[in-house]
């Protein structure tokens, strides 16, 4: 029961991280699932909440989180999906993004890292497989180096 507390909480921190860093909501509706994005410099984590999660705070590390809710239902409830992708900066070179599940009470998302230097705009490629349909969410993000 402990530990259901501990995650719990820790979930909310970490969401509140992501919200408060946002202006608005990314969100790209794509037929029966909405999916959910943003990408932001590791270091608006605490220490604690990135060690949980296991994730390198560096202010050279952005960390992507991509949500999938099923819009088909109602409460449109988390979606586990299959999810890959790749990063690329604007001189070309492509990185592998490895995506890593996380499942928090009815929450589903997924994480991952990428490295960047200071104002570098990094494009996103997602490819999302969902129900056997493939789905490709496109975006970027301009990184600061803090």
């Amino acid at each position: 029961m402990k530990s259901i507390i501990k995650n719990l909480v820790m979930f909310a921190v970490l969401s509140i991280a992501f919200a408060t860093v946002s202006n608005a909501e990314n969100m790209k509706k794509m037929n029966d699932i909405n999916v959910h994005y943003i990408a932001l410099s590791s270091t608006f984590l605490t220490p604690e909440i990135a060690k949980a999660y296991g994730i390198e705070r560096s202010r050279y590390k952005g960390l992507v989180n991509i949500s999938v809710l099923d819009n088909t239902q109602e409460g449109k409830p988390s979606k586990t999906v299959i999810i890959n992708g790749k990063a690329r900066n604007d001189v070309g070179q492509i990185k592998s993004l490895d995506f890593t599940e996380v499942v928090e009470g009815d929450a589903v998302y997924y994480l991952a890292q990428v490295s960047y230097t200071n104002e570098e705009t990094i494009y996103f490629d997602i490819n999302i497989t969902d129900k056997g349909k493939q789905h490709n969410l496109k975006f970027s993000q301009k990184f600061y180096v803090d």
